[in-house]
This record gives C-alpha cells, sequence and structure tokens, in this order.
C-alpha cells in the first residue's frame, strides 16, 4: 500500500516536471524555435485547434519559422493566432500557401522579463509538487491504523527526497533556460 502511494506520488512528480520543462520551452530565447508554437492555438472553424494538428513548422534560419498549412484555408487563422500570441512579439507574413514568422531580436530588458516569466512557471511547478507531496502524506496518514507509524514515517522520508529531488530537477531546468535567455 505505501510502495503504491509513493509510486502514483513519483508518476504525477514526473509529469509535474515534464509539464514544467514544457512550459519552459514555449518562452522564446534568441533563436527561433518550433516548439514556441507548440501550446498555440488556432480558431479552426470555430473550435481552438493546437498549431501542431493544421501545420508544419520548419526552421530554415535562426531568427525565422516558416509554417506550412495542411489546408490553406486555415491560413488567415494560423497567421491571426501567431499574430495574438502573447510573449511572441512576432511578425508573420503571409504568401497565400505559407506564413513567414520572423523574430525579433530581444532586447536586454526583454530578456529580463522572460526570465521572471520562466521562474514563475518553475514557482508553479515547485507548488505543483508540494500539492502532490501533501496528498500522498494525506494518503499515507489514512494508513497509519493498518500499516503502523514506523512504516508511515519512513514512507513520509522517502516522500521528503522524492520531493526535495524533483523540486531539484526543475530548478536544473531553470537554470539552463535561465542561461538560454540571457545568452546574447
Amino acid at each position: 500500500m505505501i510502495a503504491d502511494v509513493l509510486a502514483d506520488a513519483t508518476t504525477r512528480m514526473d509529469r509535474a516536471v515534464e509539464g514544467a520543462k514544457d512550459d519552459f520551452a514555449t518562452v522564446r530565447t534568441g533563436r527561433a524555435n518550433p516548439q514556441l508554437f507548440q501550446k498555440l492555438l488556432v480558431d479552426y472553424y470555430g473550435s481552438p485547434t493546437p498549431l501542431a494538428q493544421l501545420a508544419s513548422l520548419n526552421n530554415p534560419e535562426a531568427r525565422m519559422l516558416v509554417v506550412t498549412p495542411y489546408d490553406k484555408s486555415a491560413l488567415k487563422a494560423i497567421e491571426q493566432a501567431i499574430r495574438d500570441a502573447p510573449n511572441l512579439g512576432a511578425n508573420p507574413t503571409n504568401d497565400g500557401n505559407i506564413i513567414r514568422v520572423s523574430m525579433p531580436e530581444l532586447t536586454e530588458e526583454r530578456r529580463k522579463e522572460f526570465v521572471k516569466l520562466v521562474r514563475s512557471k518553475a514557482e508553479d511547478a515547485k507548488v505543483h509538487v508540494r500539492g502532490i507531496r501533501r496528498k500522498a502524506k494525506d494518503d499515507l496518514d489514512e494508513l497509519k491504523s493498518e500499516i503502523g507509524e514506523d512504516d508511515v514515517a519512513r514512507a513520509e522520508k522517502e516522500l521528503d527526497a522524492l520531493t526535495r529531488t524533483h523540486v531539484d530537477l526543475i530548478d536544473e531546468a531553470l537554470k539552463r533556460k535561465e542561461a538560454e535567455l540571457l545568452e546574447v
């Protein structure tokens, strides 16, 4: 029973760390990256659809992305979604077949704003991991009467170590992203 609670907590914490890394990937650095558009939703025939399902993304140059829609009728909607995307500052141009998205150079001030944004996302992820820990601890406390306090105390120590490990993974990913953002 204790092993089940710890395994569930580990799985959920792993997903939280991966979610944080995915969120970090959506924050733009000095170069264009198709992952920036990973969570971008396009209003396609009235329903929000991820851009990756509507078009292919290529990166021919450091500061340019080429978006090739599978359906040419979605061209305007894709262009509008890219233009309206927050924290991107991108300027899409449409030639009737493809959309070229040129990414402007990041200023020092803008880089610092992005660092703050990434730190905020990291803190949200850490709060999520700690919430998972709290839920697992409550589950362990419910098992006290069946298993015994010593086993539960040992399991709580394992849970704390697990939480520390996952928070450290988020911190490492944050440091990598900050270095990437601040590199000129």
